[in-house]
């Protein structure tokens, strides 16, 4: 079974499916220790974390792949992709990008129908290109598949910029260009989903980011609202820079780690999750017949 298809496969399973973002290959190991059957590399969890720069366009196809690749050798959870406009600005660009994605591993992709210099979708000034420019992208990611199974998923932030009535008519356009799923972006309210859902009749993704435009809806209000999946992509990544900024002030200010301890996973822990024993076994053994 190919990566995409296990992402279709878990959205069989799963109603809806909660896809949590994964900032490297560890919490990737993390979210398939605790059961989530997909996980998610955000764009900007790529250009803030990997690159400590903003979502604004900056890091590039290279920057993606390479936390593509770290968290696909080491996880087979479907990964879904955040791949920005495109990575170009040509048919050609967005074609090589599909390609590239499939071939590091990855299970789906989105992209979205901001202009080339974009922004984070729950900021102010967003500018979109035509939904036929859009379409144009949608129609050279899926004629560009070396993996069937593999989903593009279309993003729409046209809500902000041009209303519901639009951003549910561009939706439809880019199914009719050949988009799996749809993914509206920072919708503010349970009604708007379901009229995503009924109007495309193709899965929709609700973006439960924290401190955006959409409210943390819970899982059973998702549902009522016909959302088949639940994107979470940055949660983990939050908690941890604040954990990691107060261990920091912490040392600074005391000299000593001692009362950050209880707040640490623990060594063992760590091994727990990149199943260090086992390699460090395939060591003793290939030690042991060098001395032999």
């Amino acid at each position: 079974m190919s990566a995409g298809q296990k992402f279709r496969e878990a959205l069989r399973q799963e109603k809806p499916l909660q896809i949590v973002g994964t900032i490297n290959a560890n919490h990737a190991l993390m979210a398939k220790r605790v059961g989530y059957r997909s996980i998610y590399l955000s764009g900007g969890g790529v250009a803030s974390g990997s690159l400590g720069m903003p979502d604004l366009g900056i890091s590039n196809l290279d920057d993606v792949l390479i936390d593509i690749r770290r968290i696909t050798d080491v996880c087979d959870l479907p990964l879904l992709v955040d791949v920005d406009t495109g990575f170009g600005a040509s048919a050609f660009n967005v074609a090589r990008t599909t390609r590239s994605l499939i071939k590091a591993g990855a299970a789906a992709m989105h992209m979205e129908d901001q202009v080339g210099a974009k922004r984070c979708g729950h900021r102010p000034g967003k500018e979109l290109v035509s939904s036929a420019e859009m379409a144009d992208r949608i129609k050279a990611a899926v004629d560009a598949r070396t993996d069937a199974g593999f989903v593009v998923m279309a993003r729409t932030d046209a809500l902000a910029v041009e209303g519901l009535d639009a951003a549910v008519s561009r939706a439809i356009s880019y199914v009719e260009a050949g988009a799996d799923m749809i993914f509206p972006e920072a919708i503010t309210d349970l009604p708007m989903y379901r009229k995503f859902a009924e109007a495309v009749k193709v899965p929709i993704l609700a973006n439960i980011t924290e401190f955006g435009k959409s409210p943390l809806f819970t899982v059973d209000e998702l549902r009522a609202a016909n959302v088949a999946m639940i994107l979470y992509p940055l949660t983990a990544f939050r908690a941890m820079n604040k954990a990691a900024l107060k261990v920091y002030e912490n040392l600074r200010k005391s000299g000593s780690q001692k009362a950050s301890i209880g707040e640490m996973q623990t060594r063992e822990e760590l091994y727990d999750i990149i199943n260090y024993h086992s390699y460090e076994k395939k060591l003793d053994e290939l030690f042991s017949r060098g001395r032999s």
